[in-house]
């Protein structure tokens, strides 16, 4: 298993320091990444976008993570889903596990383990 060049990524995150920090360690490792400061523009975006994986932050105002997961718009894409979050609560964790998503990190985590469990979920 390798860095995939290629791979394109999905980060979605209401925070644009978290999210350029993301973007450069993506870029860096060659995948190409589009971001999202919102869970509704990534929805708004799925009808004319390919992601290889996606990366969600937890808690963001107007919807969470979960709200992104248990939509009919992404959940009948089955796009490989590595959860970010600052507030990790075990309910929520059981619950991201449930419906399938790859990993659940807690930040703030080191990039190697990032690019690991998106690498992971893109083998899938």
């Amino acid at each position: 298993m390798g860095i995939h060049e290629g791979t394109v990524i999905a980060l979605v995150d209401d925070e644009a320091a978290v999210r350029k920090a993301i973007v450069r360690l993506f870029q860096l490792a060659g995948m190409t990444v589009h971001e999202f400061g919102s869970g509704t523009d990534f929805l708004k975006s799925l009808p004319f976008s390919h992601f290889d994986c996606l990366v969600l932050d937890m808690y963001m105002p107007v919807l969470h993570g979960i709200d992104v997961l248990q939509d009919r718009r992404f959940s009948k894409l089955q796009i490989p889903t590595v959860v970010i979050t600052a507030h990790d609560a075990p309910e929520t964790r059981e619950t991201c596990l449930s419906m399938g998503v790859a990993s659940y990190l807690c930040k703030p985590f080191d990039d190697d383990v990032l690019l690991q469990a998106v690498m992971e979920a893109v083998d899938c």
